[in-house]
């Protein structure tokens, strides 16, 4: 990684993955479906948050969730039929 005179990371180095994905790219990254993904919504198992209309989702509440689905959360793993 490449860094500036300071020391910080330089925009050429700066990572290209979103903060944030809207619901369709959500479903095409997890394999989720979209009536599937919208109920994990509802259920606060998945964050969002809401731009006007648009409904964002952070990366990293995706990863978690998948993490979590993985390899065991309060309800143990692989517990998706919430």
């Amino acid at each position: 990684m490449r860094t500036t005179g300071s020391g910080a990371p330089s925009e050429e180095g700066a990572s290209t993955l979103p903060l944030t994905v809207r619901v369709k790219e959500a479903c095409r990254l997890t394999g989720i479906g979209r009536s599937k993904l919208y109920l994990l919504m509802k259920e606060g198992e998945i964050e969002t948050i809401k731009v006007g209309s648009m409904t964002l989702i952070p990366m990293r509440s995706l990863e978690v969730f998948l993490h979590l689905e993985r390899f065991g959360g309060p309800d143990g793993p692989g517990n998706m039929t919430r």
